[in-house]
């Protein structure tokens, strides 16, 4: 079997929340970050996107111990009809998350960018703070399982479909949807097209560029 190396992050939170944008006004959670919050994440790290090719690209995998519901001051924005209402309100969140990262090009850069990140290491919200390991690891080029990983989706994947944003403009005013599929207990079993495999078997499969670049109008 031919073997590739990568840099593999782990990157673990005792709290995270992702919201997500098909819901207004409420705080319900995705069950993983989206691309597009990851690829923000490595981004920071970096110092901006200019620092990112915007063809980069990597896999991920998440896993949380749990999750629960408590109590956040919500801050909607006023409108001309109806002000702004601030007040308590319910916010889902993740407990103990555990999110893999895998990069397959300039490991030297990155591993620096990493273990010295120009701007805190955040999952999700700003104030969520995360630590982080690195280490590097050699993938194998056959398939692997699905188990905790984020795919793009298709007809033999395990898990929950998602449609989540990949892209966003730095503007904000444009996001690019895809679709994936992930699976919170780590169970799936289906194999991945088109992905390497870890020493154990996971699945890396790379996700679609998360530059803002991509979410632009052609």
């Amino acid at each position: 079997m031919t073997g590739i190396e990568a840099l593999e992050a782990t990157i673990t939170t005792p709290v995270a929340s992702f919201r997500n944008p098909l819901y207004t006004g409420v705080q319900v959670t995705l069950p993983c970050p989206p691309p597009s919050t990851i690829g923000g994440m490595l981004a920071a790290a970096a110092g901006s996107w200019d620092k990112v090719p915007h063809d980069f690209r990597f896999a991920a995998a998440f896993h949380a111990e749990g999750r629960g519901t408590d109590l956040e001051t919500y801050h909607p924005l006023p409108t001309a009809r109806k002000p702004g209402n601030y007040g308590p309100q319910n916010r889902e969140f993740l407990a103990f998350t555990t999110l893999k990262i895998w990069i397959l090009d300039d490991l030297d850069h990155w591993e620096h960018r990493l273990r010295r990140p120009v701007w805190p290491m955040r999952l999700g919200r700003s104030q969520d703070l995360a630590a982080l390991t690195t280490r590097r690891t050699t993938l194998t080029t056959t398939p692997g399982e699905q188990r905790s990983a984020l795919i793009a989706d298709h007809p033999a994947a395990g898990g929950t479909s998602l449609r989540i944003p990949t892209a966003i403009t730095l503007d904000r005013g444009r996001t690019l949807w895809g679709s994936y599929r992930y699976d919170p207990t780590g169970h799936a079993t289906a194999t991945v097209p088109d992905s390497y495999s870890t020493p154990t078997g996971q699945a890396v499969a790379l996700l679609p560029p998360t530059h803002p670049a991509t979410a632009e109008p052609v």
